[in-house]
């Protein structure tokens, strides 16, 4: 859980923290380790290990104690199937308060129950060991919206980020990395690439721009497993929206770099051609772009 804490706070993200090894600790730490001109071992080594002590200071957990900010939502239980019962929904919010605290803290309900037992309590004053992924920062720019701001206080999303100069997309890695503009690696994100039906468009493309909190435009025409019968619907914002708190528009027609609802499955599942990333992965990637930042995409 450290290993996987370090790494997201040093923005080479395993995705959700579990605690547990697998192939998203081992690319996140193959990303770390290219980055610091170590071994690419994909592996906890002794020298990686020695480099990821200079951050001491920095736990695997920390208690948290839930105040009156924890329970504002919108909570909407949870999400129907049907985009037309999406539509009718007052925000494409959080199930429940659990399922925000563990977006909170970049895991997952069962990780926090793991953490804190089986009839683990979230209710205002509770105090619970969360991950320590808490932000470095968030004196965010005074040209956000405070609805913006909000969110990415509440994804534990720093204000301080680096400037990418570049976007790498490898489906065969599964992985989006950003470098800067001597060519140096900072960030890697897990990502979900599209799929046989809508194939990752490889090439070479740009972010035209990013709308924050976005509504979602359901056009059946525009999906291949859309049912017969279907409704061109709206549905209205919020972190369980399909593609979650974020879009960055590609100079390809409906192509974007996108959050997600389910942070669990990225990586794991596919989508429809578009770039997948966890919520809070997707809320950092977009305070690194601007519009004009060429976005590679390689077979």
């Amino acid at each position: 859980m450290r290993i996987q804490v370090l790494l997201d706070r040093l923005g080479f993200s395993p995705g959700v923290l579990d605690g547990q090894a697998g192939l998203s600790l081992e690319r996140a730490l193959k990303g770390y380790q290219a980055a610091n001109d170590l071994p690419e071992s994909g592996k906890p080594d002794e020298k990686t290990l020695a480099a990821l002590d200079v951050h001491k200071d920095v736990a695997a957990t920390v208690d948290v104690t839930l105040g009156d900010g924890d329970f504002r939502g919108p909570f909407v239980g949870p999400i129907p199937r049907s985009e037309a019962k999406q539509a009718a929904l007052p925000a494409m919010g959080y199930a429940d308060p659990t399922e925000a605290l563990a977006e909170r803290f970049h895991t997952t309900p069962a990780l926090l129950r793991s953490l804190n037992g089986a009839d683990m309590k979230v209710v205002q004053g509770v105090t619970l060991k969360v991950p320590n992924v808490l932000p470095a920062s968030t004196a965010y720019p005074a040209s956000f919206k405070p609805e913006w701001s909000a969110t990415l206080a509440s994804l534990s999303v720093s204000a301080d980020q680096p400037r990418a100069a570049k976007l790498v997309v490898d489906k065969s890695d599964g992985v989006l990395r950003a470098y800067d503009e001597a060519g140096k690696l900072i960030a890697q994100f897990p990502v979900t690439t599209g799929s046989q039906h809508d194939p990752l468009p490889i090439g070479n493309w740009k972010i035209q721009g990013t709308s924050f909190l976005p509504p979602f435009h359901f056009n059946p025409k525009l999906f291949w497993d859309a049912k017969a019968g279907e409704q061109k619907q709206v549905l209205k914002p919020g972190p369980n929206g399909p593609v979650g708190v974020v879009w960055m528009d590609l100079d390809k027609p409906h192509y974007g770099i996108h959050g997600t609802p389910m942070p669990e499955n990225i990586g794991r599942t596919e989508s429809h051609g578009c770039i997948r990333l966890t919520n809070w992965d997707a809320a950092r990637l977009s305070m690194m772009v601007k519009p004009g930042t060429p976005a590679i995409f390689q077979p």
